[in-house]
This record gives C-alpha cells, structure tokens and sequence, in this order.
C-alpha cells in the first residue's frame, strides 16, 4: 500500500507562522537609546573631520620635499652611487638622508646630505660607503631646515 493513497493530503502550513499570524505592530516613538548612540557617533565624526582639516590646513601643503631616485648603482662591494632629484621651497633648504641596503634590508650605508637654498629642482649624484654588498639605494628623508 501506497502512503499517499492511505493518507489524504493535507496542506502543510509554515513553520513560522504566516504575516497574518503576527501580532500589530505598534509604531510608536523611537527609543530615546538609539538617538543617543546617533548622535555620539555624529559628533566623533565631527571631531574627526575637524581634527583632519586642521592638519590640512596647518601644513599648508608647499612645507614638503619632494624626493625621487632617478638611478643607481650596486656594483661595488664597498660603495654606491645615486642620483636623485629633489623638490622643494626655492627660499630653504634641506636635508636628506640616503639609506643603502644589502639583500636582506639591512642597512650598509647612510649619508646625509644638505641641499641648500636657492633652487627649487635639484639634481644630484652621490657615493655611499658601505660595509656590505648592496643591492637597493633610496632617499630615506628629505625636510626643509
């Protein structure tokens, strides 16, 4: 004997329960929690947005040096050559650290290095010491004195 045949089919209803099952909805006033928890977070983004517009606009934006390693050259086991060229305010000057590093990122060389005033483009080439094989060279800092 079939089940379906002994059984008449009954429809099955949800689990849950249907829309018309649920009670009203009381549409009353909103939590006065929720409105506390919104307007703390409006005012840290205020102070957040406050606190980036006045880092903004105390660094004026031209008190940068602008860097960038045009080439250079590892060959050597003792020594390094770069050249790079520097952006700046032409009324200062500035000064520049040079970082060389072996295959592991370990420092073997550093100078430092004063561009003075005058230009706001510089070039310039300079040999590094190092105590190892270097295999990158880069402008570590430059800021204006």
């Amino acid at each position: 004997m079939i089940a379906s045949e002994a059984e008449p089919h009954r429809p099955t209803a949800p689990v849950l329960g249907t829309p018309d099952d649920l009670p009203e909805r009381a549409d009353g006033p909103a939590r006065p929690g929720r409105f506390i928890v919104h307007l703390v977070i409006a005012v840290l983004v205020a102070i957040a947005a406050g606190g980036w517009g006045y880092v903004m606009w105390a660094s004026k934006g031209d008190t940068e040096v602008i860097d960038q390693v045009i080439t250079f050259n590892a060959d050597r086991p003792d020594s390094v050559s770069i050249t790079y060229e520097i952006y700046k305010p032409s009324d200062q000057a500035a000064l520049c650290r040079l970082r060389a590093t072996d295959v592991n990122h370990i420092e073997v060389g550093t100078k430092e290095v004063t561009i003075p005033a005058g230009e706001s483009y510089v070039q310039r080439s300079d040999q590094l010491g190092t105590s190892a094989q270097a295999t990158s060279v880069h402008v570590q800092y430059c800021y204006l004195v």
